[in-house]
């Protein structure tokens, strides 16, 4: 890396964290005192979402509401099922429109490393992240325990089935399942 290393980078290092240089290399305590609070913070919002106290309003009233409030964008009357988790570090590049459903145990996740230049010997650890967005659109409905990929975008209508694992797009109105998930069927225009 040409430019020289921040000495909160430095301080990070010594402590033992393995992080990126090319990404936290030019880190300020700042940036990282603003992270951790924002980080715990995120982390409350989600432990809320599964609050058994709040269960008679979560999946439509509150989980909505608390995605919004941890930066994702949000849709009407959409419902969130128990135990759902997204990406809290990348909130912001989660669009969820109106009346989607996600259910159960689902994840939305909007990085992983960038694979395309690691060899052998290389440390996977330092890997660059690879950042996508996801949008969920109108009236999809999610299956159970479904992982959602960077960079997917699933359209108006679809269902996607339990148990899938999603790291293409899937098209509008049609049914999709699998690991990975592949369309299995179209859904027909009601006559």
């Amino acid at each position: 890396m040409s430019n020289k290393l921040s000495l909160t980078f430095r301080f990070l290092r010594v402590l033992g964290f393995n992080y990126s240089e090319q990404e936290y290399g030019q880190i300020s305590l700042g940036k990282v005192w603003m992270q951790f609070w924002g980080n715990m913070w995120r982390a409350l919002l989600v432990k809320m979402m599964d609050w058994w106290v709040l269960e008679p309003i979560n999946p439509r009233k509150m989980r909505p509401i608390l995605l919004r409030l941890i930066g994702c964008n949000v849709g009407k009357d959409v419902f969130i099922g128990d135990h759902v988790r997204i990406d809290t570090g990348h909130a912001k590049l989660i669009t969820i429109d109106e009346r989607a459903h996600i259910t159960s145990g689902c994840r939305l996740l909007c990085h992983q490393r960038n694979l395309f230049s690691y060899r052998i010997g290389d440390d996977a650890s330092k890997l660059k992240y690879k950042l996508g967005k996801i949008h969920i659109g109108k009236g999809c409905m999610i299956g159970m325990e479904s992982l959602i990929m960077p960079g997917v975008t699933i359209g108006e209508g679809a269902i996607v089935g339990a148990y899938s694992f999603v790291n293409k797009d899937i098209p509008a109105w049609t049914v999709a399942a699998g690991r990975p998930a592949k369309v299995v069927k179209k859904i027909p225009i009601r006559s």
